[in-house]
């Protein structure tokens, strides 16, 4: 969700979900929305009306999370591309679907009413590593299960120094063959930025079902040892620069998620329409007997 949101709102696609292990090219697509307080409802409705926009008319399918532990009125949406020329497609999709709802000027209009609501907006494109993940889904049934069944994303981003990339990649590789062989099975999914923001960034996310699940989170200190690990988190102070975790929970009113996302919650991932409750008529009068 690059150029495409920039200049035309919020097109996102995600690509049809291909297998864990033959996927190392596919890439997140990604746009980060800085929303103004006190615009958030209008922002929240013009996103509502697009993606409502994308599911009539079977456009383009993207999923939606709200910042709630991290930076304030921050909205991510997030798309799978199977390659570059993934977002080309996403445009024609998202135009195609935008003219059918709202007629030739619907985008121009729709853009407006998006700025109006926003501060600012970064796009970025992120390679998935699926070499580095941990627990990563083996099929695309299991990856839109994962997704679909998730409320609740955690996602630490870390800045590695420069020429330090083999260091960090090592250690995430040791971390993935203790946590994998202790037969763990909590999902971490890895990534790394390769446009839209400098240095050399990682994000290593997991998502769950509840907050309560955090709880449960595997502890690579019980699973290494006190004294390899306190090796292990000493050798992260020499290559990386700066790190910080964020909470975002998924928005599916805002959501067009693709079927194998959908199909694992779909009374989550297409709620049901609000509809105003129509007034009681009007009592008759009472007249004294």
């Amino acid at each position: 969700m690059n150029r495409l949101l920039v200049s035309s709102c919020l097109a996102l696609l995600v690509a049809p979900f291909a297998s864990a292990q033959t996927t190392a090219q596919e890439y997140l697509d990604i746009l980060i929305v800085n929303v103004k307080p006190d615009k958030r409802a209008d922002f929240d409705m013009v996103a509502r009306k697009v993606a409502e926009a994308n599911r009539k008319a079977k456009g383009d399918a993207w999923l939606a999370a709200d910042v709630e532990y991290g930076q304030g009125n921050t909205v991510y949406f997030i798309s799978t591309r199977k390659d570059y020329a993934a977002i080309d497609a996403a445009s024609t999709a998202f135009m195609s679907a935008i003219k059918e709802a709202y007629g030739p000027g619907g985008i121009k209009k729709m853009q407006s009413d998006f700025n109006n609501t926003v501060t600012s907006t970064r796009s970025e494109i992120r390679r998935r590593r699926w070499d580095l993940s941990i627990n990563a889904p083996k099929d695309a049934d299991a990856y839109g299960k994962l997704i679909g069944e998730a409320r609740w994303l955690r996602t630490s981003r870390i800045v590695i120094r420069p020429g330090h990339e083999p260091d960090f990649e090592e250690a995430v590789k040791q971390a993935k063959s203790a946590l994998e062989q202790s037969n763990q099975s909590w999902p971490y999914l890895v990534s790394q930025t390769v446009a839209g923001e400098p240095g050399n960034v990682y994000y290593i996310s997991t998502l769950q079902p509840s907050m309560t699940a955090f709880d449960s989170a595997p502890s690579l200190r019980k699973i290494l040892g006190d004294e390899a690990f306190l090796k292990w988190e000493k050798a992260a102070g020499d290559y990386e620069m700066n790190a910080e975790t964020m909470l975002l929970r998924f928005l599916p009113e805002l959501s067009n998620p693709p079927e194998e996302v959908a199909k694992a919650s779909p009374d989550f991932w297409h709620p049901k329409p609000m509809t105003a409750a129509k007034p009681k008529p009007a009592e008759p009068a009472k007249t004294g007997q």
